[in-house]
């Protein structure tokens, strides 16, 4: 008899009160829950959209199509510099209007990097930032066609990019090469230093701007990779984040054992 289980059956087993675990599922559960997850139902929808949009008001389809490759140049660049200056900076939490803004989309994940609904941003952030930044661009290339096109574009990236955002806190070990290694520089931004590695799929722009490392090694571990810098002391000087979550700031998610008690461990393994 085969041992594989349909991946709807005991879904209860693999959340944590609030949402699905991705580090207890596999690679079939995680595509059950992917493909029927509301916000990327939503995005399907919209791709189908704005595809029929820019293809209602095209003239040719050539100039339709011009803005792809623009937008998927442009876009991880944008998406670099809004995850590096703007979810991994301070300002934010600093401000009481916007405290809660970037505890959704930026640091409950860092605080908990395995719950996939805080992995997906929330699609009332997401969707305006995709337009604001891909339709200008398309309307400036071919009008109206050009700007659902690229927005078209832009969700379409986005549905890659978070599938294999899932992928690098699942507990699986990818086969292919090239998602192996782009998990490994995720799981080091996470980890070991928060301040590098901010691409997914794409670290061209880490590249560029010198926020790159391949190993652990090449940087020291960065105290502040869980809490992006609002620890206890930033908690209690701007206490609405701490307030909004109902806990001081973690500075390792649940379970995570201190570094010493990991190197002890290590040695007796090795003994």
């Amino acid at each position: 008899m085969s041992n594989f289980k349909a991946p709807w059956r005991n879904m209860s087993a693999i959340r944590t009160g609030r949402s699905f675990d991705l580090g207890k599922m596999n690679l079939p559960q995680l595509w059950f829950a992917y493909l029927t997850y509301p916000t990327i139902l939503l995005y399907f929808a919209l791709i189908a959209a704005t595809a029929w949009a820019a293809l209602h008001f095209s003239t040719t389809l050539w100039a339709t199509l011009i803005p792809v490759p623009v937008v998927i140049v442009v876009y991880p660049l944008v998406w670099y510099a809004i995850h590096r200056f703007i979810l991994h900076g301070r300002w934010l939490y600093r401000n009481h209007w916007t405290a809660a803004l970037w505890k959704r989309i930026h640091f409950d994940h860092h605080q908990d990097p395995h719950l996939l609904d805080v992995l997906f941003g929330s699609p009332l952030n997401t969707i305006p930032t995709m337009a604001i930044i891909t339709m200008p661009i398309g309307a400036l290339i071919s009008g109206w066609s050009g700007a659902f096109c690229a927005l078209s574009t832009a969700l379409v990236m986005t549905c890659i990019y978070e599938f294999f955002h899932c992928i690098q806190h699942l507990a699986y070990k990818p086969r292919w090469r090239w998602v192996a290694d782009i998990k490994q520089l995720h799981v080091l931004h996470h980890f070991h230093d928060e301040d590098g590695n901010y691409g997914i799929t794409n670290y061209v722009p880490d590249r560029l701007f010198s926020s790159f490392y391949r190993e652990a090694r090449d940087r020291p571990r960065s105290k502040h990779v869980f809490n992006l810098g609002y620890d206890i002391e930033e908690a209690h000087r701007y206490p609405w984040v701490m307030d909004l979550t109902g806990s001081p700031p973690k500075d390792r998610p649940d379970g995570a054992r201190p570094a010493a008690a990991r190197a002890a461990s290590d040695r007796n393994r090795a003994a």
